[in-house]
């Protein structure tokens, strides 16, 4: 589901959550807001690095998400880092919950955007990454790189 489709405007992206797991399954969801966050949300004043989803009698939330306060919202302004509820289906949330009981699976968010004028969210079942991964990926991209730079090269 990554990158950029049609009608999507990205806000914001956990670019550490590729570095520290394997992606085992994606899903979008729907953020429940108040007028103010949205509003902080279009400035693109969000982050999703600490963020992580917790599953509670049978509905998913959000935890972590920081959405700082809109500037001219005054006392209509949230805490940035209230509990926020997903919308998902039941079938997705109880696949979540039953794949974050294995070990090392959690559940994070991979990207906020908003998709036809509507804030979502795409969160994902993981699998830690030991440090020989993080290495491994390291070696791979740095591999890429080079590569990439000697065609640059050969073809100026």
């Amino acid at each position: 589901m990554s990158g950029k489709k049609e009608g999507q405007k990205l806000i914001a992206n956990n670019k550490k959550a590729f570095h520290d797991y394997f992606i085992v399954e994606a899903y979008e969801a729907g953020i429940a807001l108040v007028g103010t966050e949205v509003k902080s949300l279009r400035e693109g004043k969000c982050s999703i690095k600490e963020a992580y989803i917790n599953i509670e009698n049978g509905e998913a939330y959000i935890i972590g998400m920081n959405i700082s306060p809109y500037e001219k919202g005054n006392i209509f302004n949230r805490d940035p880092l209230r509990v926020r509820k997903l919308l998902l289906h039941k079938q997705e949330i109880a696949k979540l919950a039953g794949g974050s009981k294995e070990a090392g699976h959690t559940i994070v968010p991979l990207q906020v955007y908003f998709k036809n004028g509507r804030a979502k969210v795409e969160v994902a079942l993981v699998k830690g990454k030991k440090l020989y991964d993080k290495r491994e990926a390291i070696a791979k991209r740095d591999q890429r790189r080079e590569v990439e730079r000697e065609f640059k090269v050969k073809n100026l």
